[in-house]
């Protein structure tokens, strides 16, 4: 999957200024609805727009289809939620233990998980989350099954503090545009180049002298860094750490918001998480049965375009 040229003077590039130039006017409209609830709702958007960027690098860019990568969501949210319990609320110093810790968890499992292919490694990652996600509802220290509450928000000086909405808003953002752009220069650098060549021609690449492990294992450990990144946000926002954040119905969402935004662009998880999130919330207030109405639009959504929503707007711009 190749990424988009960048152009400024295209239809997409005017339409993903304006993507951009309304996620940051939401706490204006916020204000002036004079509820705080859609300032939450655009920050949990946020939140997995950034997880779905860091599996969209091995997903989209890589073809490793890997269905525990919420593991390292609940990873950065546990990291949080533990560091608080006993009394660290350095926010520096949860992320450095949220990030170093992903890191070697990733490092270990990716190993495994890539000594095989297709199937086998969609398996293996399913079985790797569970694994945590089993782990994280046997420490009845920390609130088992329950979940734990947080009980002070992370402290990430000279920032302002997270207890204020806007403030984890605005922080999130940026980091999603930071993400975003750090992707952007990745996949357009040597290393996604290859990446994308073992997407497209494994046997090939291989030929040419390439290692294999190498270069996946890194995009691996680096999409788990990101995702780590999203659950340290999560947790902040929530202000809970559940084990329901390491499921796999959560890796399944998060594979969801990429195929649904566009498979391999950079654009793509942003909007596939503004899409799905909104129909959920929508959907939800009008009927108790809007998973039947929901699958059928996503179902729709496929079949017009193989690479979701943002595809669908490069192919009407290429036809343009």
């Amino acid at each position: 999957m190749f990424p988009e040229p960048l152009s400024w003077r295209t239809p997409r590039a005017w339409l993903a200024c304006a993507i951009v130039l309304l996620m940051l006017l939401v706490p204006v409209f916020a204000q002036w609805a004079g509820s705080s609830f859609y300032l939450g709702f655009a920050t949990r958007i946020v939140v997995f727009a950034i997880a779905a960027s860091g599996l969209n690098l091995v997903l989209g860019y890589g073809g490793m289809v890997s269905l525990g990568h919420a593991l390292y969501v609940g990873l950065g949210a546990y990291v949080v939620g533990i560091a608080a319990f006993h009394g660290i609320t350095n926010g520096w110093a949860q992320l450095a233990i949220a990030l170093a810790l992903a890191a070697c968890v990733a490092a270990v499992t990716g190993l495994v998980s890539l000594r095989t292919r297709g199937i086998g490694f969609i398996m293996i990652t399913l079985a790797f989350g569970q694994m945590f996600y089993f782990l994280a509802v046997s420490l009845k220290t920390y609130g088992g099954d329950d979940g734990l509450p947080l009980g002070e928000r992370s402290q990430l000086a000279p920032l302002p503090a997270l207890d204020g909405k806007l403030a984890l808003y605005y922080l999130a953002l940026g980091l999603l545009f930071l993400v975003m752009f750090a992707v952007w220069r990745a996949v357009h650098s040597r290393f996604g180049m290859v990446l994308r060549g073992f997407h497209a021609n494994e046997r090939r690449m291989l030929a040419a002298g390439f290692p294999r492990l190498r270069y996946q294992l890194t995009a691996y450990v680096l999409s788990a860094l990101v995702c780590t990144l999203a659950g340290f946000l999560q947790g902040n926002l929530t202000a809970f750490a559940s084990p329901s954040y390491l499921s796999w119905q959560a890796s399944g969402e998060l594979i969801l918001i990429v195929v649904l935004g566009g498979m391999g662009t950079v654009m793509g998880p942003l909007v596939g998480a503004v899409v799905l999130l909104v129909l959920e919330e929508l959907l939800s207030g009008w009927t108790q049965h809007w998973m039947a109405i929901l699958g059928p639009l996503i179902l729709l959504v496929a079949l017009v375009s193989r690479r979701g929503i943002w595809g669908a707007v490069l192919q009407w711009e290429k036809r343009r």
